[in-house]
């Protein structure tokens, strides 16, 4: 299969409920917009409260299943943060479908022995302790779902001066592994990553101010491949990293 052309069944997601974190920009709002139009319940992870009203009202404008916005700070939040936004879901949806880890900041490109250190905390904080930490307090949740799949937005950056972002976006990429392969077990819950490539979002223009923007794709043109692995079609499908 095509997974980057993927075209999805116009209900394929009916009555899924998916989380995503960092929904307000780039690929995780265009994903949540897609996955809303193919039917499912959308539960919005960010921090900035004001996009998240604009994504909740973009998605509640569709006419399709009502979104939920869960305003939390990825960079700070600790186990109890998670632990209640696993039990106001529990209360009112009683399980999730889909969980997309999508929140990214890279921070500036930066030699590490001039990277500062509270920054350096923020960004291992939102790329590793935060999907722990969100997993974990979902996992009981997914385990109610027929189909559970957790899907990272993966970026191999473990280069010069990508400090904090490169070193924690390679220990995300290893509690994805670490993950798959405990979760597949009699009651299987599908683990993946994609590696959506360079794309036209607020990640790369703000650390590649010189480039045209236009040379890359939108947010919109690299969804195909998460609808693919939060639909039915991937069933039993996982530990697979997939390069846009």
């Amino acid at each position: 299969m095509d997974i980057a052309n993927y075209q999805a069944a116009a209900d394929s997601l009916e009555d899924r409920i998916i989380m995503i974190t960092g929904a307000t920009r780039g690929i995780g709002k265009a994903l949540a917009v897609d996955a809303a139009k193919l039917g499912a319940t959308i539960l919005l992870i960010a921090k900035d409260l004001k996009r998240l009203e604009q994504t909740y009202d973009e998605i509640a404008a569709l006419g399709k299943a009502q979104p939920a916005m869960l305003n939390i700070d990825l960079e700070s939040a600790g186990a109890d943060d998670y632990q209640t936004v696993a039990n106001s879901v529990r209360e009112e949806y009683g399980r999730i479908d889909g969980l997309v880890h999508n929140a990214a900041r890279v921070g500036g490109l930066t030699p590490l022995h001039q990277t500062d250190v509270a920054l350096w905390s923020k960004l291992v904080t939102l790329h590793i302790h935060a999907p722990f930490l969100l997993t974990r307090a979902c996992l009981p949740l997914l385990k109610q779902s027929k189909d559970p799949s957790i899907i990272f937005s993966i970026d191999e950056a473990s280069k010069a001066y990508w400090g904090a972002y490169g070193v924690s976006k390679a220990g995300q990429a290893s509690l994805m592994n670490i993950l798959a392969e405990e979760l597949d077990g009699d009651q299987k819950i599908r683990v993946n990553g994609i590696h959506p490539g360079p794309v036209r979002t607020h990640l790369r223009t703000h650390n590649y101010p010189g480039l045209n923007p236009n040379e890359f794709p939108a947010a919109e043109d690299v969804t195909a491949p998460y609808l693919y692995f939060l639909s039915d079609d991937s069933k039993e499908i996982t530990a697979q990293l997939f390069r846009v």
